[in-house]
C-alpha cells in the first residue's frame, strides 16, 4: 500500500476528551484494493483518540464512500493517479478533505437516490450517504475536492446538522 503519512501543523492544544489536535496529509494510489487498508489505518487513529467516539462508524462509512468515488469515478482506477486526503482531528471534531486528479462532475446533475425511479439503481448512493452521515459536506473544484466534517455529539451546537449541506471550506481552511 503506497500511503504517505505526514503529520503537519500538530497543535499542543487538546480537546475536552484529552486527545491532541493533529493534521494529517495522506495519499493513496487509485486502486480499489487500497481503500480498505487506508480507511482501516485512519480509523484506528480516530478510534484511539476518541475525538467523536459515538460517531466513528458514520465517519468510516463516509470515508469509504468518498474514497471509492475518488478512486473509481474521479481517477478511473488509474494507479498512476493519487487520491490525497487531509484530515484535521481534535477540538471535538474531524474534518476531512479528499482530492482526486479527475475531471470532476456537476453535483447538481447527480440523481436523488431516494427518488422512486432511482430506488432500484445499483449505484448512486455515495454522496447521499456522505451527506446523511456527516454534519457538513461541500464540493469544490468541479467535484474533485470534497470537504466533510463531523462534530462530537456533545458539540453539536457548533453547527452539526445531521447531514445538511452548509459548506465548510472556510472552517476547514482556517485551522
Amino acid at each position: 500500500m503506497s500511503q504517505q503519512h505526514t503529520a503537519k501543523g500538530s497543535s499542543p492544544r487538546s480537546s475536552h476528551q484529552g486527545a491532541p489536535n493533529i493534521w494529517l496529509e495522506l495519499s493513496l494510489r487509485s486502486e480499489v484494493s487500497a481503500i480498505s487498508p487506508f480507511v482501516d489505518t485512519l480509523m484506528r487513529l480516530i478510534k484511539k483518540f476518541r475525538w467523536v467516539k459515538e460517531d466513528e462508524k458514520d465517519i468510516e462509512v463516509a470515508l469509504y464512500e468518498v474514497l471509492a468515488n475518488a478512486v473509481i469515478h474521479g481517477n478511473h482506477e488509474d494507479p498512476e493517479n493519487q487520491v490525497r486526503v487531509s484530515c484535521r482531528c481534535g477540538t471535538d471534531e474531524i474534518s476531512i478533505i479528499v482530492r482526486d486528479e479527475g475531471q470532476g462532475f456537476d453535483i447538481d446533475k447527480v440523481p436523488d437516490p431516494t427518488a422512486p425511479e432511482n430506488i432500484s439503481s445499483s449505484h448512486g448512493r455515495g454522496i447521499y450517504l456522505m451527506r446523511t452521515l456527516m454534519d457538513e459536506v461541500h464540493f469544490e473544484g468541479g467535484g474533485t475536492v470534497v470537504y466533510m466534517r463531523k462534530f462530537a455529539r456533545e458539540n453539536s451546537a457548533h453547527g452539526g446538522n445531521g447531514g445538511e449541506d452548509r459548506g465548510i471550506s472556510t472552517a476547514v481552511t482556517s485551522c
